[in-house]
C-alpha cells in the first residue's frame, strides 16, 4: 500500500521537472532570430512552440483530471444521498453555462498582432480566445468575492 502514497509525489517531481527544463529552453535557449516591431527588433526564443504545447498540455490535463473527479465524486455521492448529489450537479451545469455566455461574448473578427502574419488570430482562434479572457476575469473576480465573503463570515461567526 505504501508503493501508492508515492505516485501523486512522483507525478509532481516529473511534471515539475519538466515544466522547468521547458521554462528553462524557452528563456535560456537562444532564438531563432528576430522581429522588427515598431522600429525595434525583438528576439524569438526557439523553443516558444515546445513552451506553448507544454501549457497546452497542462491545462488540457487539469480539465479532464477535474472533470474526472466531478463526475466520480458525483457518482460516489448518488449512491448514498442523490439529493445532494443533483444539487452539486447544478454547480457543475451553472458552470459550463457560464463557459457558453462566455464563448458568445467573444468575436470572432481578427485580432490585430503586430508581426504576426497567421490565421490563428481571426474565427475561431480569436473567438476561443476572447471566451478564455472573459471566462478568467469571471472566474477571478468570484475568486476575489468569494476571498472576501469567506474572511467577513469567518469574522462573523467569531
Amino acid at each position: 500500500m505504501k508503493d501508492y502514497k508515492m505516485i501523486p509525489k512522483i507525478t509532481l517531481a516529473v511534471l515539475m521537472g519538466l515544466g522547468v527544463i521547458v521554462s528553462l529552453l524557452f528563456y535560456i535557449g537562444g532564438t531563432s532570430g528576430s522581429l522588427e516591431v515598431a522600429g525595434d527588433f525583438l528576439d524569438i526564443p526557439k523553443f516558444s512552440d515546445l513552451f506553448l504545447v507544454w501549457n497546452y498540455i497542462l491545462v488540457a490535463g487539469v480539465c479532464l483530471l477535474t472533470f474526472g473527479v466531478v463526475v466520480w465524486e458525483f457518482v460516489k455521492t448518488y449512491k448514498v444521498e442523490p439529493k445532494k448529489a443533483i444539487r452539486s450537479l447544478i454547480v457543475v451545469v451553472g458552470f459550463i453555462l457560464l463557459i457558453v455566455v462566455c464563448w458568445l461574448l467573444g468575436s470572432p473578427e481578427e485580432v490585430k498582432i503586430i508581426g504576426y502574419e497567421g490565421s490563428d488570430n481571426v474565427g475561431f482562434m480569436a473567438q476561443l480566445s476572447d471566451a478564455c479572457l472573459y471566462l478568467t476575469y469571471i472566474l477571478t473576480a468570484a475568486t476575489v468575492a468569494a476571498l472576501i465573503w469567506g474572511v467577513i463570515h469567518t469574522r462573523r461567526l467569531k
